[in-house]
């Protein structure tokens, strides 16, 4: 039976190492999804989708775009590294019904092909505050100007039209799909993504450094969808200003409570944890920090279960490994290498039979002292 188990397993690692293992991705068409707001996890997604295409040597990078806009800072970034990328960028403004709304305006204006799906718009690109109010005069004149330069700079980049760029800034001006091709702020109208690949076929576009990139046969090239993982999905959500008060909020209590009944573990350790993703969704600790802070939390657990057992501390520290793992496991690129898998694999097995352990002896404990005190 043991060796059958083992086998068993065996044969589960190995499939799950083969389905991690990098399948060839060269010379593809990258395709890449910018929904909702402009934010530092939209920047760290899109330098990762970048850097995996530019590793594969990507035939085009296609994003997706349907965003209301963002912070100044993330659009900025954003801009700057498609504008930098080493392989030919297209920005599509869809499906129908979507928009690239102030911050998504120059995201899409700064790449190298920029498109619109009917029944979409682009514009609007006031300088607002974080709650949508409009900004004090001298703060307000400042915050214009310079996103009107910052505007202008990526438009003349690619020949588009500056003025308008500057109109959407200043008088938060927004055009439709035909309107964006006419006014030159858009290259193309196209219904689909398939539609942009054809439209788009045997152009030349210049890439950073002055090289040239003709975009040939991109409808006979394979597609390589890059959604966001799973730890940029859920950074995204506990980067929300709410989550983050509601983190903090737990945090504070759960520190409190530790301190006017100390011994409780629990409460600290939760307290504790929770500050420290409320930290990592506001950008305040980077996820580096973040994960060696929570490895830290659960090596302190561990020890503690070993001096006094009893199987809470030993759970939080299995839970905040998990945390440190997931977070250093996020930094990874698209691709899954075997070794970093194997190294997942070996910790979560870890952590499970270390549960397991605490858990019966625990159990057990509690039985023995049953027994004696019949």
């Amino acid at each position: 039976m043991t060796s059958r188990v083992a086998a068993l397993l065996g044969l589960l690692l190995a499939a799950f190492l083969v389905g991690c293992a990098p399948s060839s991705e060269d010379d593809a068409v990258h395709v890449a999804y910018l929904d909702g707001t402009v934010d530092a996890v939209m920047e760290r997604y899109v330098d990762r989708v970048l850097a995996h295409a530019e590793e594969n040597n990507a035939a085009l990078v296609v994003f997706e775009v349907d965003t209301p806009g963002g912070t100044l800072d993330a659009m900025r970034d954003i801009a700057g590294r498609i504008q930098g990328a080493e392989v030919p960028v297209a920005a599509w403004v869809g499906p129908a019904g979507a928009q690239a709304a102030s911050a998504g305006t120059f995201i899409v204006m700064s790449a190298h092909v920029a498109a619109m799906a009917p029944s979409t718009s682009i514009g609007a690109a006031s300088p607002v505050s974080g709650t949508g109010e409009d900004l004090p005069d001298t703060l307000g004149r400042k915050a214009t100007e310079d996103t009107v330069a910052f505007a202008r700079g990526v438009a003349e980049t690619h020949d588009r039209n500056a003025d308008w760029a500057e109109g959407a800034v200043r008088e938060a001006i927004s055009a439709s799909p035909s309107a964006a091709v006419a006014l030159n702020v858009v290259d193309l109208v196209a219904s689909s993504r398939q539609g942009l690949l054809e439209e788009i076929e045997g152009r030349e576009v210049t890439l950073e450094g002055g090289n040239v990139a003709t975009l040939a046969s991109l409808t006979e090239k394979p597609v390589v969808e890059t959604p966001m993982n799973a730890y940029e999905r859920v950074l995204k959500v506990i980067a929300d200003p709410v989550v983050v008060s509601l983190l903090l909020l737990v945090g504070l209590v759960g520190i409190a409570a530790e301190f006017f009944s100390p011994g409780l573990v629990l409460p600290g350790t939760a307290g504790v944890i929770a500050i420290t993703l409320a930290f990592l969704g506001a950008g305040t600790l980077l996820p580096a920090q973040a994960a060696l802070v929570l490895l830290a939390i659960a090596v302190a657990l561990f020890v503690l279960e070993a001096v006094a057992p009893t199987g809470i501390a030993g759970a939080v520290g299995g839970a905040a490994l998990l945390l440190a793992l997931g977070i250093w496991a996020g930094q990874a690129s698209t691709e899954v290498s075997p070794g970093r898998a194997l190294v997942a694999t070996l910790v979560i097995l870890l952590v499970a039979i270390g549960g397991v352990v605490l858990f019966l002896r625990t159990f057990l404990e509690r039985g023995d002292a049953r027994d004696h005190a019949m």
